[in-house]
C-alpha cells in the first residue's frame, strides 16, 4: 500500500475532478461510506471464518466484492453503469434493509450508517478510480491494517478544517490526555453522549489496551464503550472507526441524547466513566428543554449535556468533560443551578484552562477540561492554566496541539494525586513536584495554579473562572489565518445571537 500521504492525496486529486463533489466536507463524506463498506466486507470475512453459519445482512449484489472490487479483467462496472448501480440499487437497498430489536448490532449498523449517507460523485469513471484506490488496502495484512488506522486518523483530522464538520473532531492530544488521566480499568463501562467520530472512545480503548492481560479482558474491552451521535456523517465515521479498532459489536447509536427525560434514568442507564466534548455554542428549543428540571433547563446545548452527564454518572464514577469558558463564569439561573448541583453532589477536583487556539481553526472559543467524580460533594477544586508552549503564539492546522504539550500538566496532575493531607502541603521534605505544595503559584504576576475551597467557591457565587489568561499581545496574522479567525468568531457570535433570540421568542410566547 502507498504511504498515508500518497493514499489521501490520490483520493483528493481524483475527486477534485468530479463536479458533484463540492468542498472538503463532501469529499470526506464520500470517502467515508466507501471506507465503511470496505472495512465491513473485511470484517464479514473474519466473522464467517469464526462462524460458518454467518449470513450477511447485505444482499449479494451489494456486497463489496461483487460490485466495487476490480480484478482488472475488464469485468468491473464503471462509468454510467456504476453510477446507476450506486444511486439506484446500492443506496436504496441498504437504506431499506429490514431490522428490528432482535437484529444483532453488527448487522443493524449497515442500515443506520446509510440512512442519510449520500453519493455526491457524478462521474462514474472517476468513482471507479476512487474505489480501486480504497480496494487496494489489504486489511488482512497486519501492517497494512495498522497503517490504515493511521490513514483514517488523518482523514478525521481533516475534519477540523472542513467547515462546520470540525465540530465533530476533538484533537487526539486532548482525548488521549483526558483518557490517560481518567485511568480506565478493565470491566468499567465508558460513555460519550455526543461521540462524533469516536475520538474519546478510541482514546479509551488505547489506554485500556495497556491493561488487557487475557481473552476475557479483551472481550471486556470491546464491551466497555457506549456512544450516541445525533448527526449521520460523524455517526458513519464513528462506526467505521470502531470496526477498525477491533470493536465488532459497536454500541454506537444514531440518536439524540437530549430527547429523554433525565429524571427517567435508572441505575442501568448509568456509567462508570464519562468522557466527552459536548457540542457548545448551539441552542435548543422548548421541546428539548422539557426533558430537564425547570431550574437547569438551559437553552445552551453544553449546559444540557452537563445535566445529562450528572444524571448518568454512577456512584463513585469518574468524568472528564470539555466545556467553554461561558460555563465557568456564566451567571444566568440555569448555569448557576448546574454549578450548584455539580459542587454540592459531585467532587469537582480539577479544572484545566486550555489555550484559546486548541480547537483552531474550527473555533476560537476558549475551553476547559473539568475532572470530577461521584464520590460526594466538592471540598476543594484545583485550577491550572495550561499556557502555550515555548515557540508557539497559537495552535493552527499546521501546528496543532500535541501530546508533549500536556507533559507539564500531566506531571502536575499525577503529583497532585499524591497529596493526601494538609501536612503534605506544609512538609518541605515531601517528595513531589514543588509547585503542587502551594495553594497559589504565580508566573509573571499571573496566577497559573490555584486551590479553592468549596466555601470560597460558594462565596464567589460559583464563579469558576479562575487562573485566567493574561491579555494576549496583538500579532499580525497571514491573510488566510485572519479570514479563518474572522469566520470562526462570526459563527460563534451568530450562535450566541440565535440562542438569545430563541430565549426572547419563548418569553414572548409565555406572555
Amino acid at each position: 500500500m502507498a504511504s498515508i500521504s500518497t493514499f489521501v492525496k490520490s483520493l483528493r486529486d481524483i475527486m477534485r475532478n468530479d463536479s458533484g463533489v463540492n468542498g472538503d466536507a463532501q469529499r470526506i463524506e464520500q470517502i467515508t461510506w466507501m471506507l465503511f463498506l470496505k472495512v465491513y466486507s473485511e470484517k464479514e470475512k473474519e466473522w464467517k471464518f469464526e462462524d460458518p453459519n454467518w449470513t450477511s445482512i447485505i444482499p449479494e449484489e451489494c456486497q463489496w466484492d461483487n460490485w466495487a472490487h476490480d480484478d482488472f479483467t475488464g469485468k468491473a462496472i464503471t462509468g454510467d453503469k456504476l453510477l446507476d448501480f450506486v444511486n439506484n440499487t446500492l443506496f436504496p437497498t441498504l437504506r431499506k434493509l429490514e431490522i428490528n430489536d432482535s437484529t444483532p448490532i453488527k448487522k443493524s449498523i449497515v442500515k443506520t450508517t446509510f440512512e442519510d449517507a449520500n453519493n455526491y460523485m457524478k462521474d462514474g469513471a472517476l468513482l471507479r478510480q476512487v474505489l480501486n484506490v480504497i480496494d487496494g488496502i489489504d486489511l488482512g495484512d497486519y501492517q497494512q491494517s495498522h497503517a490504515f488506522g493511521e490513514i483514517y486518523e488523518s482523514i478525521l483530522r481533516e475534519l477540523q478544517s472542513a467547515g462546520s464538520s470540525g465540530e465533530f473532531y476533538t484533537p487526539r492530544a486532548v482525548t488521549e490526555f483526558m483518557a490517560e488521566m481518567i485511568d480506565p480499568q478493565v470491566g468499567e463501562k465508558m460513555a460519550d453522549f455526543a461521540c462524533g467520530t469516536g475520538g474519546f472512545l478510541t482514546s479509551w480503548i488505547h489506554q485500556l489496551e495497556k491493561k488487557v492481560k487475557s481473552t476475557a479482558d479483551r472481550e471486556a474491552l470491546g464491551n466497555s464503550i457506549y456512544g450516541i451521535e445525533k448527526k449521520q456523517f460523524p455517526y458513519m465515521l464513528c462506526i467505521t472507526n470502531m470496526l477498525l479498532h477491533g470493536v465488532d459489536v459497536p454500541k454506537i447509536y444514531h440518536d439524540n441524547s437530549l430527547t429523554k427525560n433525565v429524571l427517567d434514568y435508572t441505575e442501568k442507564d448509568k456509567f462508570d466513566v464519562i468522557l466527552m466534548n459536548p457540542p457548545y455554542g448551539g441552542n435548543e428549543k422548548a421541546d428539548i428543554k422539557k426533558h430537564f428540571p425547570t431550574d437547569i433547563a438551559s437553552s445552551d446545548t453544553a449546559d444540557l449535556f452537563m445535566a445529562v452527564i450528572m444524571y448518568r454518572l454512577k456512584k463513585n464514577g469518574r468524568a472528564a468533560v470539555v466545556l467553554p469558558d461561558g460555563f465557568l463564569f456564566g451567571g444566568d439561573n440555569a448555569k448557576l443551578a448546574l454549578k450548584k448541583k455539580l459542587i454540592s453532589e459531585f467532587n469537582l477536583h480539577t479544572i484545566i484552562r486550555l489555550p484559546g487556539s486548541v480547537f483552531a481553526p474550527y473555533t476560537s472559543i476558549a475551553t476547559n477540561l473539568l475532572f470530577f467524580d461521584n464520590t460526594g460533594p466538592t471540598k476543594e477544586t484545583w485550577f491550572y492554566r495550561m499556557d502555550m508552549p515555548a515557540g508557539y503564539k497559537h495552535f493552527s492546522k499546521t501546528k496543532p496541539i500535541e501530546s508533549k504539550h500536556f507533559d507539564k500538566v500531566r506531571k502536575w496532575m499525577k503529583a497532585k494525586k499524591r497529596v493526601t493531607s494538609k501536612e503534605d502541603f506544609e512538609n518541605p521534605n515531601f517528595d513531589l513536584w514543588n509547585d503542587v505544595r502551594h495553594d497559589k503559584v504565580k508566573q509573571d504576576d499571573e496566577t497559573i495554579q490555584l486551590r479553592m475551597t468549596v466555601e470560597e467557591i460558594i462565596k464567589s457565587n460559583y464563579n469558576l473562572d479562575q487562573c485566567g489568561f493574561p491579555q494576549e499581545e496583538k500579532e499580525i496574522l497571514s491573510p488566510e489565518e485572519t479570514i479563518t479567525n474572522f469566520i470562526a468568531k462570526r459563527e460563534a457570535l451568530e450562535k450566541e445571537i440565535d440562542a438569545k433570540l430563541e430565549e426572547l421568542k419563548q418569553l414572548l410566547e409565555i406572555k
